[in-house]
């Protein structure tokens, strides 16, 4: 009789062992299939992020050939064009352009930039005087870049003088040309700082670039057409008209023919 006890719990212990091993079996299996999951995702993460990263910089990449221009509806190409190195520290040199037909010389003065405005009469005019830098001005003039002795602008060359408000152009020619007289000319030399300073005005005229310019005044005051020789302008033309902006700041509207 005792012996079929202790037969029997040993058997009962048996079965205990066994289902103690069957269970911990499943939970490593569950434990392997999680951590194989596990790498499945992260794996997966892995890949997507890379993706969206390759097609981020092709995205980049394709963007950037054009630039959009905020008046137009039409893509231009991205202006290459190298910047201009800057002329702070250069002296000036003398003009080397050959002048235009009818065109005066520019008397640069040679040697170091003007740091101060420089203003000479070449001739001394006898008409009505500037006084009020708000005052419309009626002039011819060619602009020479004091490092490289180039001239840059010329309303000679154009064959017509400009006018513009004295207020509306760089300070030096707002400065420079108050109290001169009508069929009178100036020479101004004009530091850069009274010009186009650091930005310059590409591609004729670089960054900290002083200027010389001869300046003729023609007049003082909007001009008044001649009714006997005003022209109308059909409405095509007129549409297709177009702006240049001078050297000095002003500007001139021109009919296309």
């Amino acid at each position: 009789m005792g012996t079929d006890k202790r037969q029997r719990q040993k058997e009962g212990r048996a079965i205990r062992i066994a289902a103690a091993e069957a269970s911990q079996k499943k939970a490593d299996q569950r434990a392997l299939v999680l951590r194989a999951i596990l790498v499945v995702v992260v794996v997966g993460v892995v890949v997507a992020g890379l993706f969206i990263l390759a097609n981020g910089d092709d995205g980049d990449e394709t963007a950037t050939p054009t630039t959009l221009d905020p008046l137009s509806s039409t893509s231009l190409p991205v202006d290459t064009t190298p910047a201009l190195p800057s002329a702070a520290g250069k002296p000036c040199v003398a003009q080397v352009t050959p002048p235009a037909e009818g065109e005066p010389t520019v008397p640069v003065k040679e040697g170091d930039a003007p740091t101060e405005l420089v203003i000479e009469d070449l001739t001394v005019g006898t008409g009505e005087e500037i006084t009020d830098p708000t005052q419309t001005v009626n002039v011819n003039y060619v602009g020479v870049a004091c490092s490289t002795g180039e001239t840059f602008d010329s309303s000679f060359a154009r064959g017509e003088p400009v006018e513009f408000p004295l207020d509306g152009v760089i300070p030096g020619w707002t400065q420079g040309l108050i109290g001169m007289k009508v069929g009178g000319t100036r020479l101004l030399g004009i530091p850069s700082e009274l010009a186009y300073g650091a930005a310059g005005s590409p591609p004729a005229i670089a960054p900290d670039e002083a200027l010389w310019f001869v300046v003729t005044l023609e007049g003082i005051g909007a001009s008044t057409p001649d009714p006997s020789t005003e022209t109308t302008i059909a409405p095509d033309a007129a549409a297709s008209s177009t702006t240049a902006t001078t050297a000095a700041g002003g500007s001139t509207t021109t009919a296309a023919p």
